[in-house]
């Protein structure tokens, strides 16, 4: 009854920001993503060996709201098996840093659901991964299967409809690039599932964000078909700056981005105009993701650190979450 799995973020391209349903995180709009790999988190899951449940996450035994929605996930899993699977423990590390933008949860979340289905004995399925999954993080239910996902925004109440679908496998677009340029490792002022709560209770301009994002999943599926680089670059940074627009129009505002993040963006545009193709992406935290081909990948980490990146990870299209054999504990 253990279990061990790993699995990678995701960027999301067409952005998911705002939930209808908070307590099973059901969202207002579809949303589209990339797997990044190397970027991972491994998680292992055993019932039965403790009178208690135990959750540890980076080293750190997790407390309030982060341990709930780690319980949370595994009730569920205990429910499916009749609750005869005892308390659990469950250790997990990721080799990025969290709460910065870069979907740590997400993967989390993705392995967290893997392994514990496993631990408990229940088939591989990635659909039923992926609303377990949804239950600790929005975005996590995108991160259980490799390349590009869409993470279907669904009708019916009790969000069975609502699950991530692969569109694209890892191996789709073999020359495609994000680079993830890492301006600042502190975690954020206001966490997303906040932020997001925010910005839908009071930016006037949430409903045409609504409406915008999800007409644009089926425009980004179309341009990754036919993997035209410049295409899915003007879209994912159309998106993403109307996402930080609803935020930033929100009462009080909410502004995620630093002044050296607008000084990378500002030096993308420079660089498009004397031909080096490189956009960026980005979800809620100051660390830009930027959007290129193999040819051009060392140009863009020479331009991440340049405009004040302290680290940068070179990321290529990711895999499934897999199980693996070698556990934490």
């Amino acid at each position: 009854m253990k279990a061990t799995a790993l699995a990678h973020p995701n960027i999301a391209l067409v952005k998911y920001w705002g939930k209808r349903d908070e307590a099973l995180i059901l969202p207002h709009q579809s949303s589209l993503s990339l797997t990044l790999a190397p970027m991972s988190v491994t998680t292992t899951v055993e019932f039965g060996a403790t009178s208690s449940d135990h959750v540890e996450i980076n080293g750190h035994t997790a407390k309030g709201s982060e341990r709930e929605r780690v319980l949370r996930v595994l009730e569920v899993v205990r429910a499916e098996k009749g609750g005869a699977l005892g308390p659990a423990r469950m250790v997990s590390r990721g080799d990025f840093p969290a709460a910065a933008g870069l979907a740590s949860s997400a993967a989390g979340f993705a392995a967290l659901a893997v392994a514990a289905r496993a631990a408990a004995g229940l088939p591989e399925d990635a659909k039923a991964a992926s609303m377990l999954a949804r239950l600790g993080s929005g975005s996590a239910c995108r991160s259980v299967q490799g390349g590009f996902c869409e993470w279907r925004r669904g009708e019916r109440e009790d969000g069975t409809d609502s699950y991530a679908v692969q569109r694209f496998d890892a191996g789709h677009w073999p020359e495609l690039r994000m680079v993830v340029a890492i301006l600042n490792r502190d975690e954020k002022e206001v966490k997303s599932r906040d932020g997001m709560r925010h910005t839908v209770e009071t930016s006037p301009y949430y409903p045409a964000w609504v409406k915008d994002a999800e007409a644009e999943v089926p425009r980004a599926v179309e341009v990754i078909q036919r993997k035209d680089l410049q295409a899915l670059g003007d879209l994912s940074e159309r998106n993403a700056w109307r996402m930080h627009a609803t935020s930033l129009a929100a009462e009080p505002p909410l502004c995620y981005l630093h002044a050296n993040t607008l000084g990378l963006i500002e030096h993308l545009r420079e660089q498009r105009k004397k031909g080096m193709p490189v956009w960026f992406t980005l979800d809620a935290g100051p660390n830009p993701v930027l959007l290129t081909d193999a040819a051009h990948e060392v140009a863009a980490e020479a331009l991440a650190r340049a405009c004040g990146a302290v680290d940068v990870v070179r990321c290529v299209p990711g895999g499934d979450a897999v199980l693996k054999s070698e556990h934490l504990f």
